[in-house]
């Protein structure tokens, strides 16, 4: 929100109050308090009026400062708050000298100017981001004085964070606009309007900098962002209301920074294995009955397409009556009978649900009778007619609403459903009334988190922790713990599947670990073209799904040349697995996502701070996809040697490349000291790694390592270590394990027992670390 006029002038009505020295300090082990008049205190009778700011300084973990600052520390939070890990504040070490307070936690120093009030964080000596003069403020709109003044009803408190030359600013949830944020104003406030809009369905009020140090605004409500607009060498973020609640993290690298972000705020979950095969919807509104479906199924399997998860979209209940879980007996008579013959083809099940209630719903008497929808202020149920007519939302606020929800998908989970797709959560009203007294304001955002995570539970319950997943849309904070998010309503064109591109990555560098979209586009029909540069981007995702609108996705409702690129990247992937699965682990234990940003990976490199048409998936693939009908693949490469994964094309980076690409290739590249652990039989997604690992080397200058995991276990631990035309090879594994390495030939046994069947094949039979030497 913009409040200044030019420099040194507010707009009309607006008045500023901010600290000019602080009056007092307490200080206690885990905590500093700070009086902060906003005018300066000459004798006692300044005292006496004013408005004076209380700010809290805490560390919740080593490298994360929090600030909290009061106006009026009276005002009731009736919620909803972030679920954080607050759990082990840490002790603070502070200092007095020469009129400045230092509060450090572990490298990361705030250090305030105790006389004439400014804030700077550092880390060590150096300068990260500063405020000064009016930058933290509290500040009331129609301002006439303090005998006049109408509370928190016209009063905002914003902070101002310093921009250095050349910093950039890159997050703040799923944002389809640029993806350096520097010149924009970005609301965080859920709305569903499609991907070619400012709007977004997932907001973070959390942003990265290339400095290396992250900020997050720990309010739930709308945040409103000005970053670098209002004052061009600032971060401006303001909330309404009488408080304001925010956390500086400390890298040194950004990576670092959302490994703390998601220390504070939860891990991604790790999907199961499944979930990263190839998932085919029924599309949106289509026409489709039982024998549409398997014809789809058995179309893909005949094909040689490997098929892992099946949708049913909105349509699998009956129209007019989303959401009740009752199968449409129109064209689903034998709903279990069906599920049943298609999980006999060893395909998963989603189905598509949201906590909208129509009326017409066999749900919405008992909901309402009950009290489990949100109300309105006279206790009606709160209903209108967008998207379903008479609809009500389910309050997820009500513990036994919450109950009667999940009671609901236990009995899918029953009938053999294995996942959902969560759709919806963003159309939340701000004038509703909850079950538990929320501000309706901070839920609008927050009920996605109640929604998902109700889901989310019952899946655990019913199917297991390791099998739990979603297919979701909306988000805030959090989210993140209930995988897997895509891209929402995008249109089936090239500008398009840019733009989804831009907003997942912008999502990643959010704390969320993996991402999907919609292969083709959702709105319209793409071309044939399009569909098949959009299945090599699709498939090269963590996450892959086929879904539309009004019409089918399956290939040869394209050509015959999409049936081939369909199943030509959906083998590819299949046959990555091994990697795919071993980089999601390190994902959920760390934080840092799958699908990341090349300003992410290469934070050092210059050229890769403002490509967003090109990726890196994991810690070694690099993935450039196409957006032109002429096949022109253009991107960077940067500095070291790289390998064409699909070619075996060896090259330097430091420079851009343009080439031309048929359909069944895409700029895939290998990073030097590469181990890429693949599969070598491939039948389908469930295939088990153990005595099928295939580990490819690539350009390896020193030292190099993988670790192989499936089914949620470490497999083996792969190291290697050059000396001179040697290859010091070191396995950890407790059991017997096959290995074929490629582009290493196996030379010579140095103790452990195992043999060799072949020229690159090693079957280790000892339990318990071994070393080989390999010749490369």
């Amino acid at each position: 929100m913009k409040f200044q006029n030019g420099c040194w002038l507010f707009k009309e009505g607006y008045e500023c109050f901010s600290p000019q020295h602080v009056y007092e300090i307490r200080k206690e082990e885990k905590q500093v308090v700070l009086c902060a008049p906003t005018s300066r205190i000459q004798h006692k009778g300044d005292t006496l009026g004013g408005i004076n700011l209380t700010i809290k300084i805490t560390a919740p973990m080593p490298e994360i400062i929090r600030v909290q600052t009061f106006h009026h520390m009276g005002v009731q939070n009736k919620g909803p708050e972030f679920e954080l890990d607050l759990s082990q504040p840490q002790s603070l070490e502070t200092k007095e000298e020469d009129n400045i307070l230092t509060v450090k936690s572990g490298n990361l120093s705030l250090l305030i100017d105790l006389e004439n009030w400014s804030m700077r964080y550092e880390r060590g000596s150096k300068l990260l981001t500063k405020s000064g003069w009016r930058d933290l403020a509290y500040i009331k709109e129609d301002w006439k004085g303090f005998a006049y003044d109408k509370g928190k009803d016209n009063a905002y408190m914003r902070q101002q964070l310093g921009l250095s030359v050349g910093e950039l600013i890159y997050g703040l949830g799923e944002r389809f606009t640029p993806f350096v944020k520097n010149g924009q104003s970005v609301s965080i406030w859920n709305e569903d309007g499609g991907t070619s809009t400012e709007q977004s369905y997932k907001n973070i009020p959390f942003y990265l900098s290339n400095r290396g140090y992250g900020v997050f605004v720990n309010h739930p409500e709308l945040v409103e962002f000005e970053v670098a607009t209002e004052q061009v060498a600032k971060v401006e973020f303001s909330v309404a209301g009488e408080s304001l609640d925010y956390f500086v993290i400390d890298g040194p690298s950004m990576k670092e920074v959302l490994k703390r972000y998601t220390s504070l705020t939860g891990k991604p979950s790790l999907p199961a294995q499944w979930t990263f095969g190839l998932w085919l919807s029924t599309s949106f509104t289509t026409d489709y009955d039982e024998k549409t479906v398997m014809s789809f199924i058995d179309g893909m399997l005949e094909r040689d397409i490997p098929l892992s998860v099946f949708h049913f979209d909105c349509c699998w209940m009956r129209e007019f009556h989303w959401t009740d879980f009752i199968w449409d007996e129109r064209v689903f008579p034998d709903p279990k009978g069906m599920l049943r013959r298609i999980k006999e083809k060893g395909i998963k099940i989603c189905v598509w649900i949201n906590s909208y209630i129509g009326q017409e719903s066999a749900l919405f008497a008992e909901g309402m009778e009950k009290g489990y929808f949100l109300k309105r202020a006279n206790g009606d149920v709160w209903q209108w007619d967008m998207w379903q007519p008479g609809l009500a939302i389910v309050d997820f606020t009500n513990p036994e609403a919450c109950r009667w929800y999940q009671d609901k998908l236990e009995m899918l989970l029953d009938m053999g459903v294995d996942c959902f797709k969560t759709d919806f959560g963003e159309r939340i009203p701000v004038d509703a009334v909850y079950h538990n007294g929320a501000d309706p304001v901070k839920m609008h955002n927050y009920y996605t988190y109640l929604y998902n995570k109700a889901v989310y539970e019952v899946l655990e319950k019913k199917r297991g922790k390791e099998e739990a997943v979603l297919f979701a849309r909306s988000a805030t904070v959090g989210g993140q713990k209930f995988p897997v998010h895509w891209g929402g309503d995008c249109w089936s064109d090239y500008e398009s599947m840019e733009e989804s591109l831009r907003g997942g990555l912008s999502l990643t560098s959010s704390g969320f670990g993996f991402w999907s979209h919609d292969i083709g586009g959702f709105e319209s029909k793409s071309t044939p073209d399009v569909y098949k540069r959009w299945a090599a981007f699709g498939l090269l995702s963590t996450h892959s799904r086929l879904h539309g609108s009004t019409s089918y996705r399956v290939p040869w409702a394209y050509d015959e040349e999409a049936v081939d690129v369909v199943r030509f990247f959906t083998k590819l992937k299949l046959k990555l697995l091994p990697y795919f699965y071993s980089q999601a682990v390190y994902t959920a234990e760390t934080g840092i996502p799958m699908m990341r940003s090349m300003a992410l990976e290469f934070d050092k490199d210059r050229n890769c701070q403002y490509l967003d048409k090109q990726y890196m998936l994991g810690d070694s693939l690099l993935a450039a996809p196409i957006f032109n009908e002429n096949g022109i693949a253009e991107y960077y490469l940067p500095k070291g040697s790289w390998t064409n994964y699909l070619t075996g094309e060896k090259a330097e980076g430091g420079t851009w490349r343009k080439e031309s690409h048929g359909y069944l290739s895409v700029p895939l590249w290998v990073r030097e000291n590469s181990i890429i652990p693949i599969g070598f039989r491939t039948p389908d997604v469930n295939y088990s790694f153990d005595n099928n690992l295939e580990l490819q080397v690539f350009e390896l200058k020193d030292k190099a390592e993988v670790t192989v995991y499936q089914n949620q276990k470490k497999l083996t631990k792969v190291s290697l270590a050059k000396n001179k035309n040697e290859i010091v090879c070191t396995l950890d594994r407790t059991s017997e394990l096959t290995l074929r390495f490629i582009n290493c030939t196996l030379s010579f046994v140095k103790g452990g027992q195992m043999k060799i069947e072949g020229r690159d094949t090693l079957v280790m039979t000892k339990k318990g670390e071994t070393q080989i030497i390999a010749k490369c």
